[in-house]
């Protein structure tokens, strides 16, 4: 009997797979053991009731992945189905196919169980109902009398019938249907239909239409006649709520809700809906006044409370109130997982869900109800727990947590493992080393169910525990404070009822390792480069590895910009150079070492000496218009101290940062403030502050927020005072505006004073914008030409400023007064017109002349082209001008203040264009180091000038200025060296000037070449 457990138990030995619902073939098909589990479970099934087809069939899906492969069984209610042959009940895999449907008999909740040899679990339930729709009794229906103005409720009264129903009205003959509005509406609830105050307009005939959403089958009601009374009008009254909802309504999580209320009433009432708790309705909810519906979708928590509907006339009004419950089937939120125990071992399995009513939990095994029947079987708020694991335990569970709204299943495999002693994943580790002195564990870890006992053997002899060597609870072997006599062959001996097993492992103490180099602390100075030692002695049998640490931070050689670089050449020493280091690497250093059996580590402190970092809460004490008092606090002296602070300034105006004047002249190293002087007022200052130690000077400090110098009477005059020119007695004053930055306040400004020569008084002018830079003071009695000593001085809002130097200005002169004479005017071509005339004389009448103006025009042209020249020059040539035209030509002389009279008018006409054709035919050849070029003789058209001879012109590359050979022939000798290219073009010419040129020649080199004919012919 023991042996055959024993197999038992060793068959099932393995560890469990993943449970994976989306396994495919290939997963299922392998030879790996797996316990059941669904990938399709079956789904409720409404089905429609049709007389004419009784025949229909239905399936249920079920679908579990499993190995061996699962058996598949199905209840119904509770109660075995049994497929047989001629049963209309069948099996495809675990598919259910029921045939010939009976409602009576196969009504009802289905659930699918899988099985193999690891256990059963149950599938969710599904239920199997029937939708169908009777007719309705055939009789008529008696007629409802009313009153025009009172309410009526026309009763549908649907027939027997099973599924969702919809319902609607015809109002006398199909298909005019009753639209719903205001004043009528029908209840998707009842099927009734109220109208809340009659009209002669309703009288007629009524039919309810009954329409099954399901079966999609539709019946019509016997029509109901409504009639007027005829003893008169209904007067007003209040509403009458007909239609309205329960008072409490339980909804599911995330369906929608539909609440109807509708009232009789004269006049017609409206409808209102509200929240009791005042709180407003979401976007979400849909609000039909007109048909008296409140819709919530996607129901949730916040939406439950308490509604109420108001139905509102002029004679009164009425309300009705309901409780929407929020409810949610349960929603597994912890759900057990597979486990491999040992037997005796013990098991709990938490199962929790979330739900409204909070969910209740019963537990499954292999498809049956678990009974606590043993004490050590509990189930307790869902939570299984079994003590004591037994090979009975061994099966598949289900965890079912359910309310009044569903269930929902989860499931589980047990496996309770029996196994003898076994060290074939587990070894025991040899060799183990240890230095000398230190502590070692060595682990015994067999693989065996139950856990038995564990005992040790040194060589061939039982180990004896001491103070130093002790067998813990675990099994593992600890040995304090090693010595040498400890090394040697361990073995660990593992027994239970099924077996026994050792494994026998080396035991190796080695020396220690010691760090020889002392602890220190280092001093450099920035730019420096340092080594830090690291020497070691250490058992020679074992390899070393240094790792090295700054901050505690691992440094990785060859990051870092290349500062750290590993220097130690000898096996026992991990020495390390820092190159140029720099203030951040600063800080604590540890080298540490590590062998097989032991890690030691060493720290250094490195202090790095450096310029001092930047100044801290830079501040303007107090300001006046040309000084500043300054505070700060220092910064990090890097461990030199601090011998003197900069202070430097910069404003809107300036480029970047500037040392400015202080008192004291030089700020020690122990003060902290200072006053700068020599500002300029009424500018915005920042300041900032630089410290210097025997190294060197560190990094600025932030600037200080903006500080504006006080404001004081203006100090600097304007520059470049000039003037002169203008209208008839005019005086013109120009002068550079002073800088901002030198304006010293606001609301600056100029004045101008000015006087005739040899006058006594100044008259004066104030401009009041700082950017003018020009002042014109006209006055009838101003003569021409006369000179006025003037001067520019400044002020702002503190006061006047001085005066600048002065200088002497003219006032405005006037035109000149005569026009030149001996006017000549000659053609030059047919593009360029030579013009001359005789200077007029300078008189002392004060009309300058600072040159002449020539304007020229064709006939019937309005507008003269006019150029200028300056001084005394008599001549000027015209070009741009047109062949065979005449233009018509006057000269004037002008100054400052306009131009004069003309001169009497002289006409020129143009000589003709120029050739227009360009040569062609051109030929070219080399003899020795000449090029001869030949040519077309060129044609000039009747209204060209004649050609009178022809220019070529010759260059090296494209880019140089061409060399020009004129000649009246039609062939040219070009003597020049031939190991170069040429490019080469010929113009015509005549007394009209120069021709279209011909097309560019390219004469390539020809080295060692004495004679070559091209004879390159260009049209």
């Amino acid at each position: 009997m023991e042996i055959s457990i024993l197999c038992v138990i060793l068959v099932r030995e393995y560890k469990p797979q993943p449970r994976k619902a989306n396994c495919t073939t290939k997963c299922l098909n392998s030879s790996v053991l797996q316990s059941p589990v669904f990938t399709k479970q079956p789904g409720s099934i409404v089905f429609p009731v049709d007389s004419q087809e009784n025949n229909r069939d239905v399936v249920f899906s079920c679908e579990a992945q499993g190995s061996p492969s699962p058996l598949y069984r199905w209840k119904l209610n509770g109660t075995a189905v049994t497929p047989k042959s001629g049963s209309h009940y069948s099996l495809s895999g675990g598919n259910l196919r029921i045939s010939h449907l009976n409602k009576d008999q196969d009504a009802g909740t289905y659930q699918c169980l899988a099985s193999n040899s690891f256990g059963t679990i149950v599938s969710r339930e599904a239920s199997l109902t029937f939708a169908y729709l009777g007719n309705f009794k055939t009789h008529r229906r008696n007629s409802v009398s009313v009153r025009e103005g009172q309410g009526v409720v026309l009763l549908c009264g649907p027939p027997s019938h099973s599924g969702d129903l919809t319902f609607s009205w015809i109002f006398n003959e199909y298909p005019s249907f009753v639209k719903q509005d205001t004043r009528r509406f029908i209840s998707q609830e009842t099927g009734n239909l109220y109208i809340a105050k009659v009209e002669p307009s309703d009288v007629g005939n009524y039919t309810c239409v009954v329409t099954n959403t399901v079966t999609k089958t539709r019946v019509q009601g016997p029509p109901t006649p409504l009639v007027l009374r005829s003893d008169g009008i209904m007067g007003e009254y209040e509403p009458k709520i007909e239609v309205q909802f329960p008072e409490i309504v339980h909804v599911a999580k995330g369906l929608t809700v539909k609440l109807e209320c509708f009232a009789l009433g004269n006049p017609v009432p409206s409808i209102n809906w509200s929240r009791v708790d005042g709180i407003p309705f979401s976007r979400k909810v849909d609000v039909r006044k007109a048909s008296g519906v409140l819709e919530i979708p996607y129901f949730q928590q916040e939406d439950a409370g308490t509604y109420e509907c108001v139905a509102e006339n002029s004679r009164g009004k009425n309300t009705v109130k309901g409780k929407l419950s929020f409810y949610a089937p349960p929603h597994l939120i912890e759900k057990p997982e597979d486990v491999q125990k040992p037997i005796d071992d013990s098991l709990v399995w938490e199962c929790k869900a979330t739900g409204k009513p909070k969910p209740s939990y019963r537990w499954m095994k292999n498809g049956e109800n678990l009974e606590s029947l043993e004490e050590r079987i509990q189930v307790a708020n869902g939570a299984l727990s079994i003590s004591r694991l037994t090979l009975s335990d061994i099966g598949m569970y289900q965890c079912v947590a359910g309310n009044k709204h569903g269930e929902v299943y989860s499931n589980a495999e047990l496996r309770v493992i029996a196994v003898a002693p076994d060290f074939s994943q587990n070894q025991l580790r040899s060799p183990t080393m240890v230095k000398e002195g230190g502590d070692v564990l060595i682990e015994c870890r067999p693989k065996m169910s139950p856990w038995g006992v564990i005992s040790w053997r040194k060589g061939s002899e039982a180990l004896r525990e001491s103070h130093r060597v002790s067998i813990l609870d675990n099994g593992n072997l600890r040995i304090q404070n090693s010595t040498r006599p400890d090394a040697g062959l361990y073995t660990c001996v593992a027994r239970n009822q099924f077996g026994v097993a050792s494994s026998s492992g080396t035991l190796m103490v080695k020396e220690p390792t010691i760090i020889t180099t002392a602890p220190s602390t280092l001093d450099v100075t920035v730019g420096e480069s340092i080594v830090l030692p690291c020497q070691v002695t250490h058992d020679p049998s074992l390899k070393l590895m240094f790792t090295w640490f700054f901050n505690e931070q691992l440094i990785h050689f060859g990051d870092h910009g290349g500062y750290f670089e590993k220097v130690g050449g000898q096996h026992s020493a991990g020495d390390i150079m820092i190159r140029n280091i720099q203030l951040r690497h600063a800080g604590k250093y540890t080298c540490a070492v590590q062998t097989k059996v032991d890690s030691i580590s060493i720290a250094a402190d490195l202090v790095v000496r450096g310029p001092p970092g930047p100044p801290t809460s830079i501040h303007v004490e107090e300001i006046s218009d040309t000084t500043a008092s300054l505070s700060w606090r220092p910064g990090p002296d890097n461990h030199s101290p601090i011998t003197t602070y900069t202070i430097q300034a910069r404003t809107p105006f300036s480029l970047g940062w500037q040392a400015v004047t202080t008192v004291p002249e030089v700020v020690g190293g122990r003060s902290l403030t200072a006053t700068v002087i020599d500002l300029s007022p009424w500018v915005e200052y920042e300041f900032r502050v630089l410290a210097s130690n025997a190294i060197g000077t560190g990094e600025p400090s932030k600037p200080s927020k903006q500080a504006r110098t006080k404001e004081t009477s203006p100090k600097v005059t304007p520059a470049n005072v000039s003037g002169g020119g203008g209208s008839r007695s005019e005086l013109v004053i120009t002068w550079e505006p002073v800088p901002e930055e030198l304006q010293n306040g606001g609301g600056f400004g100029y004045v101008v004073a000015f006087r005739p020569s040899g006058a006594t008084g100044w008259m004066q002018a104030a401009v009041p914008s700082s950017e003018a830079s020009k002042y014109v003071f006209k006055n009838e009695s101003i003569q021409p030409f006369s000179p006025f000593q003037v001067k520019v001085g400044v002020y702002n809002n503190e006061g006047e400023g001085p005066f600048g130097p002065v200088i002497t200005i003219y006032s405005a002169e006037e035109e000149p007064g005569r026009a030149p004479t001996r006017i000549r005017a000659k053609s030059l071509s047919a593009s360029e017109i030579e013009v001359s005339w005789k200077a007029l004389p300078w008189n002392t009448s004060k009309r300058r002349v600072l040159g002449y103006e020539v304007s020229q025009k064709r006939e019937k042209e309005e507008a003269a082209s006019v150029q200028r020249t300056v001084g005394n020059q008599t001549s000027a040539i015209i070009r741009g001008v047109t062949g065979s035209n005449t233009y018509y030509i006057t000269v004037r002389a002008y100054n400052t203040a306009g131009a004069g009279p003309p001169s009497v008018t002289v006409n020129v006409t143009t000589k003709k264009p120029p050739p227009s054709q360009p040569p062609v035919k051109v030929m070219w050849n080399t003899l020795n180091s000449k090029i001869i070029l030949n040519w077309e003789q060129v044609k000039a058209l009747e209204n060209e000038s004649e050609v009178t001879g022809y220019k070529v012109l010759y260059k090296r590359n494209r880019h140089s200025r061409p060399s020009v050979m004129e000649t009246n022939t039609t062939t040219v000798e070009l003597s020049l060296p031939m190991n170069e290219e040429y490019f080469i073009q010929i113009k015509p010419f005549g007394e009209g000037g120069e021709g279209s040129s011909s097309r560019q020649i390219t004469i390539p080199r020809i080295p060692g070449q004495s004679i070559m004919d091209c004879s390159l012919t260009l049209q």
